[in-house]
């Protein structure tokens, strides 16, 4: 690599947690996956992915927002085993 030159960018903090532990679980840390995607997209001309919104129906949408309230309710019983999963069903 020629010179190298240090860059700054604003990422959410989150996601950067999450990117990075993604990262180090395929042996990268962040900047050799930032050069990755940078090389990715000169070679291609563009972005390495498609870059679209998704259409969702409106059912999905729904359902989408009922999974994220019943998975942040903490009186929402939760099963750590499928037998005793499969014990509450039949009850």
């Amino acid at each position: 690599m020629a010179t190298t030159v240090p860059t700054q960018i604003r990422i959410d903090r989150d996601i950067k947690e999450k990117a990075a532990s993604l990262f180090a679980n395929l042996g990268l840390d962040m900047s050799g996956a930032i050069n990755m995607f940078l090389h990715q997209c000169v070679l291609r001309g563009g972005l390495p992915f498609a870059v679209e919104m998704p259409h969702y129906s409106k059912q999905t949408l729904e359902a989408m927002a009922e999974a994220r309230r019943v998975s942040r309710d903490p009186k929402v019983p939760s099963y750590d085993n499928m037998d005793d999963l499969k014990r509450a069903l039949e009850t």
